[in-house]
């Protein structure tokens, strides 16, 4: 099951946060965290449909920190079935 980790965490409270739409580099900058860790985080988070993009700018989805913790953990890593 996918999880939030430190980054995910920060990108998420950081577009909470700022109740907007903001790109990499801003998200870069107010998470202090590299530019590639970021767009890692941002990639899971689309993958998993909390945030979307538009015109290189990312905004939530789902707003709630809660809500998307149990959409992650719901979500399998891999397939189970055999």
């Amino acid at each position: 099951m996918a999880k939030l980790n430190k980054v995910d965490e920060k990108v998420v409270s950081t577009l909470q946060d700022e109740g907007k739409e903001l790109t990499l580099q801003e998200l870069t900058d107010k998470t202090g965290e590299t530019s590639k860790k970021v767009f890692r985080s941002l990639r899971k988070l689309f993958e998993n449909e909390v945030v979307s993009t538009q015109a290189r700018k990312y905004k939530l989805v789902i707003t709630d920190t809660k809500a998307i913790k149990v959409k992650l953990a719901s979500k399998p890593d891999e397939e189970t079935e055999a």
